[in-house]
């Protein structure tokens, strides 16, 4: 019959306890001797990180502004295209409708002509007054000009420095208006592309700083910082001078 005196499982527990102590005691001379505090950096290494903080700071927040004004101008770039199309539109309808105008003055005045040549007053009467005002301006001083004696009069109305036709020189002048938007628009697109390219050299700046931070030889760190000022100096003098939005 087993004994089940509690008595009997105490030197078990003794010899678990010391081996745990000695274990404990083991782990703890390894983290004396692998987990010792580093040694104290030297004065050199204090400055550099000093002026790696320095260098953080300046290029993260001139890399934020940098990306800020290149989706704004993105943005302005993105609406002057849409106004330039809407005003290309609007210039399209104009000069669609003053040609269809021009074009019925000049058959309305053809079938004057035939209708003045067949003595027909009343319908010569009626083809006047379909004209455009426009039209019936240069018509007037067409005929002053005694079209049909004189050999060096104007071919038509059209023709005269009278004739104006609003639709026509309303729709030219949006379709200029449509022209310089769009090169407003694209001078945009040239302006957010230019700060694009300098958040990208910002980005490059950061990178190397994290990249000297793993090296330990002076000369190796010195030039890495070195070329991080360099282009970082360069990104701020750009976006000093880019026109800002």
């Amino acid at each position: 019959m087993a004994d089940l005196n509690p008595n009997s499982t105490l030197p078990a527990v003794r010899m678990q306890d010391d081996l745990n102590i000695e274990i404990a005691g083991t782990l703890s001379e390894g983290e004396d001797k692998d987990g010792a505090a580093p040694p104290p950096k030297t004065g050199w290494e204090e400055v550099v990180e000093i002026l790696e903080a320095f260098l953080l700071a300046i290029v993260a927040i001139a890399t934020a502004w940098s990306g800020y004004q290149a989706a704004r101008w993105d943005g302005h770039e993105a609406e002057l295209y849409g106004q330039a199309s809407t005003i290309r539109v609007r210039a399209d309808q104009l000069l669609t409708l003053g040609g269809q105008q021009r074009l019925l003055d000049v058959t309305t005045f053809n079938t004057w002509i035939e209708a003045r040549f067949e003595g027909r007053t009343e319908l010569t009467a009626l083809y006047e007054r379909r004209f455009s005002p426009e039209y019936k301006v240069a018509f007037d001083a067409w005929l002053a000009t005694d079209p049909f004696s004189n050999h060096q009069a104007p071919p038509g109305p059209s023709f005269m420095p009278e004739y104006v036709n609003p639709q026509l020189e309303r729709g030219a002048e949006m379709n200029e208006l449509s022209t310089r938007t769009f090169e407003e628009g694209t001078t945009a697109r040239s302006r957010a592309d230019d700060y694009i390219r300098t958040t990208v050299m910002l980005a490059t700046v950061l990178f190397l700083i994290a990249l000297s931070q793993r090296f330990k030889v002076r000369g190796v760190r010195y030039g890495v910082l070195g070329v991080a000022g360099g282009l970082m100096i360069l990104g701020l003098v750009m976006i000093i001078t880019f026109p800002r939005f």
